[in-house]
């Protein structure tokens, strides 16, 4: 009689656990849903939004010159408009640039379309057509970013004059690293569920999250916000997600391309404040053999996102390039 007891209260422990688990997380979802409701009318897209393969794409540019600087963001980098504003905002009175929102990312939609490094490439330059935004380029990619930004110059060399990677990995790094779709999956978990949201109510979370970033602290409140709301509109959706999915079978594609290019490249990487991990540090010494004109710099003082945290120094090497 005592194990019965003991059961039926087990049963019943489980059932109120279960009941209480279902209640947190159904207020949490419709937290989400509410706050998407309420985010979505501030989201106004800042740049043009063409019509690329049958869904919207958006692109940002401005400055003046007769080249132009394309970036390309690093995976999950919500809101290339505003990662590369510190870099942008450092070029624009010598240099015309464009930001490209790749599907997913951004102000652009959602897409049906294989996450394939070709269709990518395809897309972006379907993109830069429509919006009359015509070569010679100099590509500019972050991260992952770096395997589009080859692989455009493999398809279209024509058209591109130089790349400048910012602690952007090598092909042969990413053909050898298993992806991280757990993570990305457990993100956008984290998101939907509304605990993301309400995270951000806590002082300080939204630094502690863009640590690597340098906690924002080259961007105005105003884009600090945008930031905000990018995450928890469109963190980890599927596309994103399906990147990071083919990111080894993208990097081996991108191997049996042309190689080495015949255009400048600049390899920037992240010194981390002198904690590097030493094998990306040799993989970025080994990227530079991608070009017949090949060069890396170090920044000691820097994490990933380089850009965030010396836009003097890379602009100096995207202006170098330019002027060549």
């Amino acid at each position: 009689m005592e194990i019965k007891r003991k059961r039926r209260w087990l049963k019943k422990v489980s059932m109120y656990g279960l009941g209480f688990l279902v209640v947190i997380f159904g207020g949490g979802f419709l937290y989400q849903w509410v706050g998407v409701h309420n985010d979505l009318p501030k989201y106004k897209p800042p740049g043009q939004l063409y019509n690329v393969f049958g869904r919207k794409m958006h692109v940002y540019s401005g400055g003046n010159g007769k080249v132009t600087i394309i970036f390309n963001a690093g995976w999950g980098t919500v809101n290339p408009y505003v990662d590369y504003y510190p870099l942008y905002n450092e070029i624009n009175e010598q240099a015309r640039y464009a930001v490209i929102d790749r599907f997913g990312y951004g102000y652009s939609d959602l897409t049906n379309r294989k996450r394939d490094i070709d269709n990518i490439v395809e897309e972006s330059h379907s993109l830069l057509l429509k919006a009359k935004i015509k070569p010679p380029y100099i590509l500019v990619g972050h991260s992952l970013g770096s395997l589009e930004t080859i692989r455009f110059a493999q398809k279209y060399p024509s058209e591109v004059k130089g790349i400048v990677l910012l602690d952007g990995g090598s092909p042969e790094y990413y053909a050898n690293q298993t992806p991280l779709t757990a993570v990305s999956y457990i993100q956008r978990f984290i998101v939907q569920s509304g605990v993301a949201r309400a995270l951000y109510h806590i002082h300080g979370f939204a630094e502690s999250v863009a640590s690597e970033r340098n906690s924002l602290k080259k961007l105005p409140n105003k884009l600090k916000d945008l930031d905000r709301i990018s995450t928890l509109l469109k963190a980890n959706n599927k596309n994103i997600t399906e990147e990071m999915q083919r990111s080894q079978l993208n990097a081996r594609k991108v191997l049996n391309g042309k190689k080495p290019l015949d255009i400048p490249l600049t390899v920037i990487t992240a010194g981390n404040f002198g904690k590097q991990d030493k094998v990306w540090l040799k993989s970025q010494a080994a990227l530079t053999k991608w070009s017949v004109s090949g060069k890396q710099i170090i920044v000691e003082d820097s994490e990933h996102y380089v850009h965030q945290y010396r836009p003097d120094l890379v602009a100096k090497e995207i202006l170098s390039m330019v002027n060549q």
